[in-house]
Parts: structure tokens; sequence; C-alpha cells
């Protein structure tokens, strides 16, 4: 595909100002005061489909817009739908900004802004290998749907809605998602797996108000004493969380998988280097990347109870509360969890105090085969574009919209991200590699041109 690869190479100053366009509409999807940025940025991206005369749906939800389009049908050709989002994090702490979050600014061969890498850098070059293909041969040789929402960032209950009522509408072979990591620098990935989650706020509930710790303590159940005990009794000493039941349906790493993940240039010691920490504690017998990716775990994510402010004051308080997550893996069901979660605190709750538990979202993990053709379409696009076939990783992140996808649509789940590691997702000085987001464009043209050669 030469003149498709050079009317990217020709167009690739103006691809960066138009991404520097979309990076400036301050899309904070959790923020009502930006409900009309959230249009706007609607608006932008159904902009882009109508310059290539293609007809784009504005969808309302009871949150924010959807974008929906599609090509020209081409008979007998395989359909994608591609997902992305252009809804973005909130920016605090602003102080940590080097420069203004929605003021992109190129650095050290980077863009930097807010929803640079998630997901309006990745989202774009998606777009951009559309137009290529449209500018260039005048259509394409497959047919695409594109699902672009607003309220990723804040649990897609707008999309999830809409796929329970449209699934036909979103009918598809596979889907194509670009809202994640390469394993390194110039060592594309595709993500075959991904963790799910049950997420939690536990409380626990004692005496009728705040009490003297010296006239009360010790012959009154202190809830944050009782909340720390019970959290230290959801997890063992090995690292393996004590939930009933909760390794019944985990699906184990075969031999084959723990080879290509101990393959991979990988060093522990580098990695917890990059985080900033001398080591770690996990669960026993297997390594730092099989624990990040492959296997359930448990974490507190947010704690709280009794005097915060300044100096000393001897309170023993009437409540304590924490938020709490499990990553699952493929097969585990959230529900089920929730079941053992309770019976569970059932045993290490102590007397004096009451528990309550609110079940915030839960989502099951997904696995990608590895024979798929639709995965080995994407690794051949991706070598053409990076230099070099991708390894296959999974992802101990969650994303639950692509459970969905995969229940819904009966279709696998292309996962290919083309940001780093250290793109600060969610964090400030949040950037993207201007050199992959070239690089993706191309990708994402030439995928168009592998999933063609497949047969239906």
């Amino acid at each position: 595909m030469p003149d498709i690869d050079q009317y990217i190479e020709s167009n690739a100053s103006r691809f960066e100002e138009e991404l520097c366009e979309f990076l400036r509409i301050p899309s904070i999807s959790a923020d009502a005061g930006h409900k009309e940025d959230m249009i706007r940025a609607a608006e932008w991206v159904a902009g882009q489909f109508r310059r290539l005369k293609l007809s784009p749906e504005i969808i309302p939800t009871a949150g924010h817009p959807m974008v929906y389009a599609e090509t020209p049908t081409v008979s007998g050709a395989p359909t994608a739908l591609v997902y992305g989002h252009y809804d973005v994090q909130p920016v605090e702490p602003l102080d940590k900004w080097i420069s203004p979050p929605f003021e992109p600014t190129r650095r050290e061969g980077n863009i930097v802004a807010r929803g640079a890498t998630d997901d309006k850098g990745q989202l774009l070059t998606h777009l951009k290998g559309l137009e290529a293909w449209m500018e260039v041969e005048g259509r394409l040789p497959i047919n695409l749907k594109y699902i672009i929402e607003g309220e990723e960032e804040v649990g897609s209950a707008g999309l999830e809605k809409f796929i329970a009522e449209h699934s036909d509408k979103l009918a598809c072979n596979c889907v194509v998602i670009s809202d994640g990591s390469q394993f390194a620098p110039g060592m594309p990935a595709v993500t075959r797996g991904l963790r799910g989650i049950a997420y939690y706020e536990l409380r626990v509930n004692g005496p009728n108000r705040d009490l003297h710790s010296g006239s009360f303590g010790g012959s009154v159940t202190n809830p944050i004493n009782a909340l720390a005990s019970i959290l230290n009794g959801l997890i063992d000493k090995d690292g393996r969380v004590t939930l009933p039941g909760f390794y019944d349906d985990v699906v184990e790493l075969t031999d084959r998988e723990r080879k290509e993940l101990a393959a991979l240039p990988f060093d522990e010691k580098e990695y917890f280097a990059q985080v900033g920490v001398d080591g770690a504690i996990g669960e026993a017998g297997y390594t730092a990347l099989e624990r990040r990716w492959a296997r359930p775990t448990f974490d507190c994510c947010g704690i709280w109870g009794g005097y915060q402010g300044e100096g000393a004051k001897t309170v023993l308080p009437s409540t304590a509360a924490a938020k709490i997550s499990f990553r699952l893996v493929p097969n585990q069901n959230p529900a089920k969890i929730s079941a053992a979660l309770r019976t569970r605190l059932a045993e290490l709750t102590p007397p004096g105090v009451k528990i309550e538990v609110i079940d915030f979202h839960g989502a099951p993990g997904v696995l990608i085969p590895p024979d798929s053709p639709y995965v080995e379409a994407a690794a051949r696009a991706i070598e053409y574009a990076f230099g070099r076939r991708p390894v296959f990783t999974r992802e101990g992140g969650s994303i639950p919209i692509v459970t969905t996808f995969h229940q819904k649509l009966g279709a696998d789940a292309l996962l290919i991200g083309w940001g780093q590691d250290d793109d600060n997702t969610h964090s400030p000085n949040e950037k993207f590699s201007l050199a992959d987001f070239h690089r993706g464009i191309r990708a994402s043209a030439k995928l168009w041109e592998e999933l063609a050669q497949i047969q239906l």
C-alpha cells in the first residue's frame, strides 16, 4: 500500500495539529461543569467522519453522547468494530503539571496533555487510518463500524445499555481497541487477556458516637482495629486470598504461557526501581509478571476512620471504612466473589462492630484464543508499521466494556495499544509518543488490508 503510506507521511504535520485540536477540548466526563465540552468533543469526532462523506450519528445517552459511523458495505468481507472514547480523566493535582493540561505541548518527542494517550491520541490513529484509505482509494477493503463513547472514565453506562439493546447494529467479526500500552519502547504488543474486577466499599460501624480512647479503650471494640484485622484476614502470609472457593474457577497458566512470559525482556529489579520500591510481596510461586497479568489479587485501595486533623486527639472512632478490590482472571465470576466475600467477612468480624458492604461494580476477565485469525492479522499489521513482530501479553487492568463486547457480540477483541507504561495515564503530565502516533496510523491502515484477507 505505497500510495496510502505516502498519504500518511505527507499529512503527518496536519495529523499532529488535529490531535492538538482534539486535546484542547477539556472533555472531563466526571465533571458536570464540562457537559458542553463533552458535546463539543463528540461533534469534533463526528466532524472527522463527515469530512470523509460518511454519515455519523450522535447518539444521546442519560450521560454523555456517543458517536457511531460505518463505511459503505463491502459484500463478503469481514466487519471490524472500532471502539474508543473521547472522555478524559480529571486533571488534579493541577500543580504537578509542567504545562497546562489542555494546552498540548511537544516535549522530548511526545505530545503532553490530558487525554494524549488515554484515549484521544490512540483513537485518532484509527480515524486517520480510515482517512488514508478513503482519500487514496475512495473505499475500504472491509466493513468498518465505529462506536466512540464519552463515558469510559465513568463506567460506560450508556454504551452498556446501547449494546444490550442494539447488538445487531454493532454486529462484527472483531473489535479493534487501542487504549493501552506496548510492552516496552520499540516493542509493540497484542494483548490477549484482561483481568476482571470486583470492587467494594467496606464499612465497619461500632459505638453510636466517638469515644474517649482512655475512658473506653480496651472495653469497646475499636472499628479501626477491627477493620485492620479484617483486611489482614482476607489474604494469607503467602499472598493467597482467603475467600472460600476463590480459586475454584481460576484458569491456570499453561507451561507454554509461563515460558513465553519468562522469555520477555523483563527485569524485576528495574521494574521495582521504576515505581520507586526496593522489592515486593505477592502470591508465592509466581513471578511479578505472572502475578500482574494472570493471577487474581486482593488490594485495599483506600482506608479511613478516626481523627485526621493536625496534632493528637485521643478518640476511639465510631466508624471506619475501606475501598477494596479483587482483580479476577478468566472464568472467575464477580457475583460468586461477592457472595464469598460476605461469607468470609462474617467469619472475620469481631463482636462489637457491624459490617456494611457496598458493591460498586464487577466484570469478569477475558482471554482471546492465541490462534485467532484476527489476532494474527493484527500482528502482521503491527510488524509492518513498527518494524518488528509484536509480543503477546496480558494486562492486569480491567476494561469492562471489552467483556461486554465479547459476550454480547461474540467477537474477538484486538487490544493493540500504542502507548507506553510511563505515559502517566490518569496522572499529571500525561504524554503520547508522536513517533508511535504516526506508526499507529500506519498500522491501522495496514490492519484493514490484513483483515480483508480473512476468509469468513
